[in-house]
């Protein structure tokens, strides 16, 4: 399939799923009960990081999250303590626990009252060299760092360093930072080109890009990112993340086939 067949034919999926009927049953739904930057920037987080398993079971996962912070994350974190686990009750999604969340609320309340919030943070990520692998190791770095090493929650956040395809950040990233007229992605963070972002790529969506011959990698790492990434651009330099909703229809539909 030459490149410009092959552009008509992700465009039509981009078109068919990048609207808001595609908001009712994905993750980040639970983002658009929001108006508030910085409650759409901690809920997206938090929602991202425990988005894998099936969707309904990730949404309600996230309204239970919403339900613990009192439908205000922003509030919520910055009055946060470590005294306050209790108020997480017994959250668990997969082996995201209790602690995790608790650890990560206080790291993200770090961040706020000390670096300018998480869109700071990534600003100074791509700004060392314009790749959304750097910026989500930098990120990866102001959680984790040195100090904390060793804590069991590290497993949930990406590590491109270690090769990590970091698909949920940069599921992340694609949400904060697109920004077109069909009302999915936020587009808040002025700041970062979104032809710096990196299509997020899992089993599903791999299968599709290699069907596609977007990637010719076997294994679904960061060097497979890259490969798709350079794919994607030739299509649309500006805007490459954009057919992340064409993998993800287009392996919607053939599982409905089946």
């Amino acid at each position: 399939m030459d490149n410009s067949t092959l552009k008509e034919e992700l465009d039509y999926f981009v078109n068919k799923y990048n609207n808001p009927g595609f908001i009712t049953n994905d993750p980040i739904s639970i983002a658009h009960q929001f108006s508030l930057k910085e409650d759409i920037e901690i809920i997206s987080i938090l929602v991202s990081t425990i988005a894998w398993g099936n969707r309904v079971s990730i949404i309600k996962s996230g309204e239970k999250l919403v339900q613990l912070m009192n439908g205000e994350p922003y509030k919520f974190l910055l009055k946060y303590t470590e005294k306050d686990i209790h108020l997480l009750g017994e959250f668990k999604h997969r082996t995201f626990n209790c602690f995790d969340l608790h650890f990560y609320l206080l790291r993200l309340q770090h961040i706020y009252k000390n670096y300018n919030g998480i869109e700071a943070v990534f600003e100074k990520g791509f700004a060392i060299d314009g790749k959304a692998s750097t910026a989500i190791s930098f990120y990866r770095n102001m959680i984790i760092g040195k100090e904390f090493l060793g804590i069991r929650t590290s497993k949930h956040i990406a590590n491109p360093q270690k090769g990590s395809a970091a698909k949920r950040l940069n599921m992340f990233l694609r949400w904060m930072v697109r920004k077109d007229n069909n009302g999915v992605d936020f587009g808040l963070w002025k700041n970062i080109c979104p032809s710096s972002l990196s299509c997020p790529l899992d089993v599903h969506s791999g299968r599709t890009a290699r069907k596609y011959g977007l990637i010719s990698r076997v294994q679904n790492d960061i060097k497979t990112v890259n490969e798709l990434d350079t794919s994607l651009r030739k299509l649309d330099k500006k805007d490459p993340v954009k057919y992340d909703f064409a993998l993800f229809g287009i392996g919607v539909e053939k599982e409905l086939m089946v």
